[in-house]
C-alpha cells in the first residue's frame, strides 16, 4: 500500500464516516470517542507473552546479543467491549444492526488507537536505541527493529533459546516490562519469541512411512492425464514368498492405486472431478463463479512463478486467466524476506481459482512465517479492504503459541468479522498434535471464536466422478511385507496424519456451537478434500525439471482451506452482500447443503493370513493388522508401495487417532480420541458443502 493509497483511504475514510453516521447512531453513538489517556505510571509488564513451553523446555541459553530481530508493539483497542457487542449484534438476524458491517474507516474513527498513542509508542522504542521500522494501519500497532541486547534492555527481558520437540525458539524468559507513556496503551507485544506457522501441506509419501522415516519424496509427473480419478481398486488378493519357503503371507482386501509394476503418480483429483462430486457445476450453470468478489490469501516468502504456473493450471483445465484485472501480488509489512518455488502458494491460488474462476485474488506475502509477519499481514487485508474472504492455510499449535498472541489473532479476527470478511484458516494436519509428543492441543489461529475453521476428509469417487464415500481424515499406516522380510504380526506405525481438531484451551464456546459438547471453542467448523491419499493435482515451477513445470498430488488442510474460501466467495455473491464470518451460518444450514461426514466402514477391510510353517499359521482380522486399537468403523486399503518392489502397506482411512498400541499420539481406543459422529464432530466439523445448495441458500 503506497503512502499516496494510504492518504486516499484516509480521505476516503472521512467520506464514509459522514455517509454511514446514521446507520451506526444507535450503536457508535454510545462510543465515547476520546483518545485513551497517556499513562502517566512509571511502567508495567504486559501479561501473558511468555509462552508456556518456557517453564518445560530445555534451555539452550542466552540469545546472541548481536542478532537483529523486529518487535512490534500492539496498543489497546478503543470501547473493546462495545465492539465485541457490535459482532454480536451483526450475526443476530433479529439485531437491527444484521449484516450492516463497519467499513474499515469506521474502525479506525470508532476503536483504533490514536496518532498520539501510536507516538507514544514510537518515543518508547526511540528511547531504548530501536528503529522504527513501520506503524500499521490503523495505528494497530508499532514495528521497531534492533539488536537482542536493546531489545531486551527496552523491555527487561532475558531472551534465551529453547528446545521444543527438536526446534529451538528464541523466547523471553518472563513478561516484558514497558516503561514511561506507553506503559498504560500497550495490548501485546510481539517479535520477541521466533514462533513460526507453517503450511499444513502434505504429499503422498514416497520414503518409508512411520515414525523413523526421512522427509517424504514427492510424486510428481510432466502431465496431469497421468493421474487418476480412481483411487481404490477393488479386493485383491496378495500373496508373497510363493516359491515353497516359508514364511509366507497372504493378504486379502481392498486396494489402493498403484504399484512398483505401475509406478504412476497415482490418485489425484483435477477441478473438473471435484466440480462434479461436490456439485459446483450446478452453481457454474447457474451463473455463479465468484465474481465480483476479492479472495485474500495469506502466503510468506513468495512464488516468483506463481502467476506463469496458475496460468498454465488454468488452460489445462478451462479457466480464466489470471491478469493484473484480476491478480495482485501484495507485500506487507515489509518486503519478502525469501522467495523460491513454493507449492503451497500454487496450491492456494489454484484451488481458489478452480472453486471461484470468477472472484479476483489477492496475494497477500508477508515477509517470513513468524507469528509477528504473519498477523501483521492479516491486519493489513482487514484495515485496508484487500478481500471479503481471508484464505490462510497456515498454523501453529496453540499450546506453543503467548496466550497473549492468542488474543491479538482472534482480535484482528474479530475485526474482520464487523467489517464483513470470513477470516477462514486450516485446522491442522496433525490431528491433536498427541503424535508429536505433545499433549493434546489445536491449530491457531483457526482457534478463535472469530475464526472459521476447515478440517478435512478422504473422498472415493464413483466412475462417474460421483461421491462414493467420504470419511474422516485420518491415516495409519501399517508394513506388511519388503523385501525379503514379512512381518508377524504385521508392523504397525500408527498415526501419519490427519484432520485437527478438538477444544481449545484458551477461546469459550460462542454462540454459534451452542450445540455442540464442551464449554470451549470446538474445531474444525467444516472440512473439504484434504487427504493426500485422494489429494489434487498442483502445477509449479521448478528448476532442473524438463519440462519445468511438474505436477503434484497435494492432500492436507491447506487443499481444503482455499477451496472453502472460493465457495464462500461465491455465497456473497449469490447472497448480493457480504455475509462475513461464515462459521455461525454453517451450523443452522438449510437440509441438503451440507453433507454429515459419518464413520465410514467395510466388509472388505485388508486381512492378513501368515504362515510361520506348515503347521504354523497366524490369522489377523483387519483391526488386528491395524494393531488392534480401533473403535468403530474405518476403511483399509493395500498399497503396493511404488518406489520399491516387494514393498506392501495396508493404509486406514476415518483414523484420526493411533491404532498402535505401542506407537506415538492418542489411541483410537481412547475416549478423547478424536472421532467422526453423527452430526457434528471434532474431524470434519458440519460435515462437507454441496456446493450448489449450499450457496443457493444464501440467495435472497
Amino acid at each position: 500500500m503506497t503512502n499516496e493509497n494510504h492518504e486516499k483511504l484516509e480521505q476516503k475514510g472521512s467520506y464514509d464516516r459522514l455517509r454511514t453516521a446514521r446507520r451506526y447512531a444507535a450503536v457508535l453513538g454510545l462510543i465515547a470517542c476520546a483518545a485513551l489517556p497517556l499513562s502517566a505510571a512509571t511502567g508495567q509488564l504486559v501479561a501473558n507473552t511468555t509462552p508456556q513451553y518456557v517453564s518445560t523446555a530445555k534451555n539452550l541459553g542466552p540469545a546472541d546479543p548481536s542478532t537483529t530481530i523486529d518487535v512490534s508493539i500492539w496498543l489497546n483497542l478503543h470501547n473493546r467491549s462495545m465492539l465485541d457487542t457490535l459482532a454480536g449484534q451483526l450475526y443476530d438476524p433479529s439485531s437491527p444492526n444484521y449484516r450492516h458491517w463497519l467499513k474499515p474507516s469506521d474502525i479506525i474513527a470508532n476503536f483504533a488507537p490514536s496518532a498520539q498513542e501510536a507516538a507514544a509508542a514510537q518515543q518508547f522504542f526511540l528511547s531504548h536505541n530501536l528503529k522504527i521500522v513501520t506503524v500499521g494501519p490503523g495505528n494497530l500497532f508499532v514495528r521497531a527493529r534492533g539488536t537482542v541486547g536493546d531489545v531486551e534492555k527496552a523491555f527487561q527481558v532475558q531472551l534465551n533459546n529453547y528446545s521444543v520437540n527438536g526446534t529451538t525458539y528464541r523466547a523471553p524468559a518472563s513478561d516484558p516490562y514497558v516503561d514511561g507513556p506507553a506503559a498504560g496503551l500497550v495490548r501485546a507485544v510481539s517479535g520477541l519469541d521466533s514462533g513460526r506457522f507453517s503450511h499444513p501441506l502434505v504429499l503422498r509419501p514416497s520414503t518409508v512411512p512411520g515414525p523413523e522415516a526421512g522427509p517424504a519424496a514427492v510424486q510428481s509427473s510432466s502431465s496431469a492425464d497421468f493421474f487418476t480419478s480412481n483411487c481404490f481398486t477393488g479386493v485383491r488378493t496378495e500373496k508373497y514368498n510363493t516359491d515353497g519357503t516359508f514364511p509366507t503371507g497372504t493378504y486379502t482386501g481392498n486396494g489402493y492405486f498403484g504399484s512398483a509394476t505401475n509406478p504412476s503418480p497415482g490418485c489425484g483429483y483435477t477441478p473438473a472431478e471435484m466440480s462434479t462430486a461436490y456439485n459446483l457445476s450446478g452453481l457454474y450453470n447457474e451463473g455463479y463463479n465468484g465474481a465480483g468478489q476479492t479472495i485474500a490469501i495469506i502466503d510468506w516468502c513468495g512464488s516468483p512463478t506463481i502467476q506463469q504456473d496458475a496460468n498454465a493450471f488454468s488452460k489445462r483445465f478451462g479457466l480464466p486467466m489470471l491478469t493484473s484485472s484480476n491478480f495482485n501480488i501484495i507485500q506487507v509489512p515489509t518486503p519478502s524476506q525469501c522467495s523460491g518455488p513454493d507449492l503451497e502458494i500454487n496450491l492456494d491460488v489454484e484451488w481458489s481459482h478452480a472453486v471461484a474462476p470468477g472472484a479476483n485474488i489477492n496475494l497477500v506475502v508477508p515477509p517470513s512465517a513468524s507469528f509477528q509477519d504473519t498477523d501483521e499481514a492479516e491486519s493489513y487485508i482487514v484495515i485496508y479492504g484487500l478481500g471479503n474472504v481471508i484464505s490462510g492455510s497456515y498454523g501453529a499449535a496453540e499450546s506453543e503459541v503467548a496466550t497473549a498472541t492468542l488474543d491479538s489473532e482472534n482480535l484482528i479476527a474479530e475485526m474482520a468479522a464487523v467489517t464483513g470478511i470470513s477470516a477462514n484458516f486450516s485446522s491442522g494436519d496433525s490431528g491433536d498434535f498427541s503424535a508429536d509428543g505433545i499433549p493434546a492441543t489445536v491449530s491457531a489461529p483457526a482457534d478463535g471464536s472469530y475464526a472459521t475453521a476447515i478440517g478435512g476428509v478422504t473422498v472415493a469417487l464413483n466412475s462417474d466422478n460421483s461421491i462414493a464415500w467420504q470419511a474422516g481424515w485420518g491415516n495409519d499406516d501399517t508394513l506388511l511385507v519388503e523385501p525379503g522380510f514379512i512381518f508377524n504380526p504385521p508392523l504397525d506405525f500408527g498415526f501419519v496424519y490427519g484432520s485437527g481438531g478438538g477444544p481449545s484451551g484458551v477461546f469459550a464456546k460462542p454462540s454459534f456451537q451452542a450445540g455442540v459438547p464442551g464449554t470451549m471453542r470446538q474445531l474444525p467448523d467444516v472440512s473439504w478434500v484434504a487427504d493426500p491419499f485422494t489429494g489434487v493435482v498442483v502445477l509449479i515451477t521448478e528448476s532442473g525439471q524438463f519440462p519445468a513445470q511438474v505436477w503434484y498430488a497435494v492432500g492436507g488442510t491447506s487443499v481444503s482451506c482455499p477451496m472453502f474460501s472460493g465457495l464462500w466467495a461465491i455465497a456473497n455473491e449469490e447472497a448480493g452482500v457480504a455475509l462475513g464470518q461464515a462459521a455461525p451460518y454453517l451450523y443452522s444450514m438449510p437440509a441438503g447443503a451440507i453433507t454429515d461426514v459419518v464413520p465410514v466402514g467395510s466388509t472388505t477391510n485388508v486381512t492378513a493370513v501368515i504362515h510361520e510353517t506348515s503347521s504354523t499359521v497366524n490369522y489377523y482380522g483387519a483391526g488386528q493388522v491395524l494393531g488392534g486399537a480401533t473403535n468403530g468403523k474405518f476403511y483399509s486399503a493395500i498399497w503396493d508401495y511404488p518406489y520399491a518392489g516387494g514393498v506392501a502397506y495396508v493404509i486406514s482411512f476415518g483414523t484420526d487417532c493411533t491404532t498402535a498400541s505401542g506407537g506415538f499420539g492418542t489411541l483410537c481406543t481412547d475416549s478423547s480420541a478424536l472421532k467422526t459422529r453423527t452430526g457434528w464432530d471434532n474431524v470434519t466439523g458440519v460435515g462437507t458443502p454441496n456446493a450448489q445448495a449450499f450457496a443457493d441458500s444464501f440467495k435472497p
